[in-house]
């Protein structure tokens, strides 16, 4: 027996399949070209953070080479990493990095010299007296950056050395005993910049911050040392935004403005300003799974940044933590409760944060006045 749809039926079907198709050709012609070829256009590097173990997977090397001009190891430069004791340099997970950039002439950045942080044990458990710890430091600068002169072309030097009222943290290099330079603020982080720029003339030298990418008293805090810092002949170029966006509790364009305001006082001091490590997590359930509005507003966020970096001509790089939530950090760091912060979903597909990503990369630079 042969039924027939009613006529509001059919209307509704060809209404859902008109949509479909629809759908599908503007991925289509999204996706088309890549985040690195709009990128490209506008002047600017897009970048993103990676690890050596996963260049071996197929689908991660093949999306990072695509889309991307520019890579940052997650740890295989930092000091644990690249000395397992005081005596070795173990260089090949960074070396891993750099040959698959080359391979794929994208842009490396370095990542990063000095962090009270994840520092080996054999360092922070050494009992090392102030001078023999800064003769490791001006050391370490000199081994590493040599070893990457003409590969690397920029380093964070000096990674999260504020605390959230803009003082400078107590930590190994700074006070615990320090390098020297103990309760004089910002003096070793000034006497780092100056072994870097050193030990390798060619690179581009940047302070890297978390938490400070709006106005607040940490960024006031990081750009009167910079601008110090510029006013002294300090060799510094630039200051790394990294925008770990923990909520989606918060006004949208409100937190762009902030940026951009922040991004424009400090290019205006004659810096570079690269964002260092986008991601923006969201709350989800035990399946892993966000609500659809978390990520409409996820995206907009992403927007946001890339329109505040575009904004301004001394905004010259956008990177990303990752970009694929199945690599993400979120959700070991949140103990699952959050998680999918990252343009890519763990399929490699492209969500609505790589869409508004590549909209806004297409759209291009405002044109100057």
């Amino acid at each position: 027996m042969i039924t027939r749809k009613h006529p509001q039926e059919n209307s509704l079907f060809e209404y859902l399949w008109r949509s479909v198709v629809f759908a599908a050709v503007m991925a289509s012609v999204c996706c088309a070209q890549s985040l690195r070829q709009e990128a490209e256009h506008d002047g600017v590097l897009i970048g993103t953070a990676v690890r050596p173990s996963q260049l071996s997977e197929t689908a991660y090397s093949s999306t990072l080479a695509r889309e991307f001009s520019m890579v940052e190891a997650e740890d295989a430069m930092k000091w644990w990493v690249l000395r397992p004791d005081p005596a070795t340099y173990d260089f090949r997970q960074g070396d891993e990095v750099v040959r698959f950039a080359q391979a794929h002439q994208m842009k490396i950045r370095g990542h990063c010299l000095v962090w009270g942080r994840y520092n080996p044990d054999w360092l922070t458990q050494g009992h090392y007296t102030t001078r023999h710890l800064s003769r490791l430091l001006h050391e370490h600068f000199n081994r590493v950056m040599k070893h990457y002169a003409g590969q690397v072309f920029a380093w964070d030097v000096v990674n999260e050395a504020l605390d959230e009222n803009g003082e400078v943290r107590d930590s190994l290099w700074y006070n615990q005993p320090g390098i020297g330079w103990s309760g004089k603020g910002t003096a070793y982080i000034e006497q780092v910049f100056r072994w870097a720029h050193k030990a390798d003339p060619q690179a581009l030298l940047f302070y890297n911050e978390a938490e400070g990418e709006g106005l607040n008293r940490k960024s006031d805090a990081v750009y009167a040392m910079v601008k110090d810092f510029k006013r002294r002949g300090v060799p510094i170029h630039g200051v790394g935004l990294q925008m770990h966006i923990p909520t989606l509790d918060v006004d949208i364009p409100a937190i762009t403005a902030s940026v951009f305001a922040n991004i424009a006082r400090l290019t205006a001091l004659g810096l570079q300003v690269h964002i260092t490590e986008l991601d923006v997590s969201l709350p989800v359930d035990s399946r892993g799974t966000p609500r659809p509005d978390d990520l409409t507003r996820q995206a907009d966020v992403y927007r946001g940044i890339v329109r505040a970096c575009l904004k301004s001509p001394g905004c010259t790089a956008i990177q990303t933590w990752g970009f694929t939530d199945k690599y993400s950090w979120i959700g070991s760091h949140s103990h699952g409760t959050r998680g999918q912060a990252l343009p890519f979903d763990r399929g490699y597909q492209p969500k609505s944060a790589y869409r508004a990503v590549w909209e806004e990369l297409s759209a291009g630079r405002p044109a100057a006045h």
